[in-house]
């Protein structure tokens, strides 16, 4: 298999670092080293590589969005009008602007985009899909879907 030069090759070693780290972003490096194998420096070395080359892209407080008050999740699919580049450019700009807005993925189906939406009912959602995502730019049409249970979250 031909390696793009964009990718990173990871060995055994990293590919455990990065296994640890996904359960526990805030182990120390001694107890990182220690579950992967290696000794504090080399581990050191391998996850300040792994930041880098940006295979690690940040560390973060993952929270519990029912004790924040915005358990309700709803998919939306959205249809543009316009799918030239400079449209897409624009509609991409402007949806990462509504915190509302988990996930925005484009698809390749009968609509553009998918949008993961969460808020605290389905009164807020209601809002922000007419007042937020019905109006950013090249919306022609939007249906959703709410989640009645997350049986798996990442």
């Amino acid at each position: 298999m031909e390696i793009r030069h964009s990718e990173v090759e990871l060995d055994s070693f990293d590919r455990k670092i990065l296994a640890v780290l996904v359960d526990d972003g805030r182990i120390t490096v001694t107890d990182l080293a220690r579950k992967v194998g290696l000794s504090k420096t080399p581990c050191q070395v391998r996850l300040r590589r792994l930041v880098e080359t940006k295979v690690i892209t940040g560390f973060q407080a993952i929270t519990n969005p029912a004790k924040l008050g915005l358990d309700h999740v709803a998919f939306t699919e959205v249809k543009l009008s316009d799918t030239r580049e400079s449209a897409l450019e624009e509609f991409n700009a402007s949806v990462r602007r509504i915190p509302e807005v988990e996930e925005c993925h484009m698809i390749a189906s009968s609509f553009d985009y998918l949008l993961k939406v969460r808020t605290a009912d389905i009164r807020r959602y209601r809002i922000v899909l007419g007042e937020k995502i019905s109006s950013l730019p090249h919306v022609a049409s939007t249906s959703t879907f709410v989640a009645m249970e997350t049986v798996k979250d990442r």
